[in-house]
């Protein structure tokens, strides 16, 4: 079965065959160039190594594709690390992976977050993180340690008040009512939206249902500074760090981003979501 650590160098290798056709080298001719026996350049092709800084370096070298280097050295150093297993991180429970967080957001100065579906975790309450904490040990049949999962969260707010750190984080109108967790939660949850929105370093944008999308809502991501670009899937955690993957999901982000209203008519539509929620049972 294919890994997705293989799958990242299988696509790695598609692209520096294409690079080499793009010059015109056949791979007996690069693999002259560089020093290599002949079948190393198919290998690395077609993924079944693990590719090397080195074998980058030669390869633009051979192929004249300098600018191309930095993007892949850092395809390259993220192979491995790019994909984690949701069981496998949180195999000891809750409080590690938010304590890891704390780490990554610690180096971070300016945070751009899409979440189309639910409110970041730096915004959550504790009964709403309490609310998705416990969803994922029951479907990932995870060690129970919710309680401290969400103390964790908690703490990690305080990144929200300390420093010179910039928020810009976007929602769509449907995470304000969307049933991931109970009214009552919600409710409160909200609350702590509008509470939040007067935040000076927080820039709140909340897309409106009908809006016009500058970019599909495909899922959410959160891009921290211009150096690492985090997004979960229902296995995995994603990390991405090459500058032309982040530069895509910067794009992504400022269409979405010019898709939200913000400040009074942000608050509008949280009351608005709160009056909807008010008349359910």
């Amino acid at each position: 079965m294919s890994t997705p650590a293989r799958q990242a160098r299988e696509a790695l290798g598609a692209r520096l065959r294409d690079i080499r056709k793009d010059v015109g080298l056949t791979g007996r001719a690069l693999a002259a160039q560089a020093g290599w026996h002949y079948t190393l350049v198919s290998k690395i092709e077609h993924g079944t190594i693990n590719i090397s800084e080195e074998h980058v370096r030669k390869w633009c070298t051979a192929c004249d594709a300098e600018h191309e280097l930095e993007d892949l050295i850092a395809t390259v150093r993220s192979i491995d690390t790019m994909f984690v297993e949701w069981r496998r991180q949180l195999r000891s429970g809750t409080r590690r992976r938010q304590n890891a967080s704390v780490q990554l957001e610690a180096k971070t100065k300016f945070f751009r977050v899409f979440e189309p579906m639910f409110v970041p975790g730096l915004l959550q309450t504790a009964e709403y993180a309490h609310a998705m904490l416990s969803m994922t040990v029951d479907f990932h049949r995870l060690p129970d340690d919710v309680e401290a999962g969400v103390q964790a969260r908690m703490e990690r707010q305080g990144i929200l008040y300390q420093g010179d750190r910039k928020f810009h984080m976007v929602v769509t109108q449907t995470a304000l009512t969307i049933g991931v967790v109970p009214v009552d939660v919600i409710r409160g949850q909200l609350d702590r939206l509008l509470a939040l929105s007067s935040l000076p370093r927080l820039h709140l944008g909340i897309i409106p249902t009908r809006a016009e999308h500058g970019f599909f809502p495909l899922h959410g991501f959160w891009i921290m500074d211009d150096r690492e670009v985090i997004f979960e899937t229902v296995s995995a955690e994603v990390r991405l760090t090459q500058p032309r993957e982040i530069a895509v999901y910067r794009r992504a982000f400022d269409r979405l981003a010019s898709s939200a209203v913000y400040g009074r008519a942000a608050r509008g539509l949280i009351t608005q979501a709160m009056t909807e929620l008010a008349t359910t049972d």
